[in-house]
């Protein structure tokens, strides 16, 4: 069990009364709302400053974890005898249990439970689970490997089509094991896009880079083109210029209900390296014969 500084979270003394307990809650919990602050973490702030709050303010619960004893955060640690004794929690181990819920446990006790062993939730587990496009849009299975009290399992996990880079899925019951009676933890799987060396995802839809020969450009063009499900035809107008999106509707990631996001083809304008004697005949004629000037098309189009 990790040790938890609630008066740390919340800014206070460990001697604050009830009236600044409440208000720096209340300030905090204002500032932290996922409704109102959109910066990194603040949804794990706020659901600090929450259980923090909600062991202080209650004087029993506040007297039980005072009984713990100070330590630094995040420290691993098991209530001395003497605690455990006195609360009733003799023979459990505690490696597993998280400190809010062994305090939330308490608290039911202290309310009229039993004093018989009191039910516990698993340890809940958070984990990265990165895959590539294709498994994103198709869907995959993976081998996840939990450390736990047993010494660690193997879990095999399937990730549903459509899921997103930052998605977190929820595998409710597939963490650690309650006690007592209490219900089996979960796992909290944070899904990772790995690069993907054509696409660049945005949530559901795909873009990837086009290189166009001038003519192609300025002709139109058909363009065969890889999507993740296998090559199809891009239709490139006549005029296409650098620097446009052309959009394959329908092309991109699956969204898991059945429908799928867009693929978009950034145009670049690509000229040969080298040009053979005919090439470079053909450019020069074309060059004598052509009235565009692209420096005077950009000019009017910033003028407007």
């Amino acid at each position: 069990m990790k040790y938890k500084d609630y008066y740390a979270a919340l800014g206070v003394p460990r001697d604050a009364d009830a009236e600044q307990i409440k208000k720096a809650y209340r300030k905090l919990a204002r500032q932290h709302h996922p409704d109102v602050s959109k910066s990194p973490g603040t949804e794990a702030r706020f659901k600090e400053v929450g259980e923090a709050y909600a062991t202080l303010k209650d004087p029993e619960k506040r007297a039980a974890y005072d009984e713990l004893g100070r330590r630094p955060a995040g420290q691993e640690f098991a209530p001395p005898p003497q605690w455990t004794h006195e609360h009733a929690f003799d023979g459990q181990s505690f490696e597993d249990i998280d400190l809010a819920d062994l305090l939330d446990a308490l608290g039911r006790r202290h309310q009229g439970a039993s004093r018989g062993p009191v039910p516990m939730h698993g340890r809940d587990y958070e984990t990265t689970a990165r895959i590539s496009l294709e498994d994103a849009h198709h869907g995959t299975t993976l081998s996840l490997n939990l450390e736990d009290g047993a010494g660690g399992r193997r879990l095999d996990v399937t990730i549903p089509a459509g899921v997103t880079e930052g998605q977190k899925l929820r595998l409710r019951g597939k963490g650690g094991k309650g006690r007592n009676g209490g219900s089996d933890g979960d796992i909290y799987l944070h899904i990772s896009l790995a690069p993907h060396p054509v696409f660049r995802a945005d949530r559901h839809d795909l873009h990837f880079d086009l290189a166009l020969a001038p003519w192609e450009a300025a002709l139109g063009a058909e363009i065969e083109v890889q999507t993740l499900d296998g090559p199809v035809v891009l239709t490139v107008p006549p005029g296409t210029r650098s620097g446009r999106k052309l959009r394959l509707r329908g092309r991109g990631l699956a969204n898991g209900h059945g429908g799928r996001g867009d693929l978009y083809a950034a145009v670049h304008i690509d000229v040969p390296a080298t040009l053979t004697e005919r090439e470079r005949d053909l450019f020069k004629d074309l060059a004598g014969a052509s009235r565009f000037n692209p420096r005077v098309v950009v000019a009017k189009e910033k003028a407007t």
